[in-house]
């Protein structure tokens, strides 16, 4: 009977393509970063450790460790209501016709068989309730790291912005000695000087929105690390990290393993798949098994004490009549809400590879487009170096040197944004894909 009525969990098989549309042609010596290392592609010692510290430190994850040893907790004894349960009572009772008091002390035992599917269905609802808070954890430290490499990326973009937006300034400033030095040879108007100023100026207010981004990627970073402010290191002006050329080597449906939304979504399929279970054996009879062995003793007696024992074993059958329909009614919400489930954890898959997809694509065009503003900057290099030595040979003027080496570092400026792009383009890939570290064996253990 309990083999019989219990609800096995559906098939989640899910038609995915079998390779995604953006991926990289998997050819060349393009690097092949690792799902479970993604970062370390990087070459960023310093980053490294930031992700080690946060996984050690962060409070979101810990939270979310407490919440698996509850679920593992419960789960061991999520069966524990079908074993046989024995109490020990004691009562005072006395004779309708006030004739007589006792004073009764017994056991009591009972065993609820778990038939009809209601132990299956109990173990799988606390096995989803489980799973769940094991995806929990592992979408915890998915988003954890992936949020760990954006700010220090923010930190370091904003950094080197700050340094090239300097130099604009410090180039504009050098503009506008040499321009009011020509004016004082009247070989430049009032105008060319002041708009030389105005420019200088809003040069130098441009640094106020590197340095506030610094500050915040910093104290974010505290944040996730769990520390109340950053660490003076971090504020030390560093390199961006550079990004090579890159492969993705995963399929679509490496997703449903790596991806904690899609093994979220299974959780609450195997939960609703337990709690269906659960509710159909309740429209059956509830059999136990009970006994009781009782002792009573007469204490209003002065004369001499009458006790006695008695002892009962037997079935115990609840039949359910009147409420039927309602018991119905419950197994086919749950029905329902199985179906449901199924069709969330279809939904999710999708979800999963539409995002990869988008990430994929959003990566390779920013390659496209860094690659356009390196070769724009390498022009611009040049053309300053051509200036230089026009200069040199009294064919141009400082000023016009000055003009050009202004628009190169705007061009690294440019180039840069582009590299943090292309960066942060590839940290959404790889939260996409449910890429981290699994957690230790201990992580959730008592």
């Amino acid at each position: 009977m309990t083999a019989c009525a219990s609800i096995a969990p559906p098939d989640l098989k899910t038609d995915l393509p079998a390779q995604y549309r953006n991926a990289t042609p998997n050819e060349g010596a393009a690097a092949t970063p690792d799902l479970r290392g993604w970062w370390h592609v990087f070459g960023d010692a310093q980053l490294d450790r930031l992700v080690d510290d946060a996984l050690a430190s962060n409070l979101d994850l810990q939270q979310a460790a407490e919440r698996i040893r509850a679920a593992r907790l419960l789960n061991r004894h999520s069966g524990d209501r079908f074993l046989p349960n024995l109490h020990a009572r004691t009562n005072d009772a006395i004779d309708p016709d006030a004739s007589a008091s006792f004073f009764i002390a017994g056991f009591d035992s009972t065993w609820e068989l778990g038939l009809f599917g209601s132990y299956k269905g109990a173990k799988r609802v606390a096995q989803g309730d489980l799973d769940n808070a094991e995806a929990s954890l592992q979408g915890a430290r998915v988003s954890l790291i992936a949020e760990v490499v954006r700010q220090w990326i923010e930190l370091r973009a904003a950094q080197q912005q700050e340094i090239l937006l300097q130099r604009t300034v410090d180039g504009q400033a050098e503009q506008l000695r040499l321009l009011g030095v020509r004016q004082g040879l009247r070989l430049a108007s009032t105008q060319d000087v002041a708009q030389a100023r105005a420019a200088e100026a809003q040069a130098r207010a441009a640094l106020a929105d590197p340095r506030k981004a610094a500050n915040a990627a910093a104290q974010q970073l505290a944040l996730l690390l769990g520390r109340s402010e950053p660490d003076p290191a971090w504020l030390e002006p560093g390199e961006l990290p550079h990004l090579g050329e890159l492969r993705v080597p995963t399929a679509p449906a490496d997703l449903v393993r790596t991806r904690p939304e899609i093994a979220a979504a299974e959780a609450n399929v195997l939960r609703a798949a337990g709690e269906l279970g659960v509710t159909r054996a309740q429209m059956y009879p509830n059999l136990q098994i009970g006994a009781a062995m009782q002792w009573s003793t007469d204490i209003t007696s002065y004369r001499r004490t009458r006790s006695r024992g008695i002892f009962s074993l037997g079935p115990v059958i609840d039949i359910p009549l009147f409420d039927w329909g309602s018991r119905v009614a419950a197994a086919h919400a749950k029905g329902y809400e199985l179906k449901a489930a199924v069709l969330a954890y279809r939904q999710a898959v999708l979800q999963g590879v539409a995002e990869a997809e988008t990430a994929m694509g959003d990566l390779q065009q920013s390659y496209e487009r860094e690659q356009a503003n390196r070769e724009a900057t390498q022009a611009l290099t040049a053309g300053v170096a051509a200036l230089k030595t026009r200069v040199d040979l009294k064919l141009a003027s400082p000023l016009e040197a000055r003009q050009g080496q202004i628009d190169s570092d705007r061009g690294e400026l440019t180039l840069l944004q582009a590299r943090t792009e292309r960066d942060l383009a590839y940290v959404s890939l790889y939260k996409a894909l449910g890429g981290a570290p699994l957690p230790p064996a201990h992580e959730g253990d008592h």
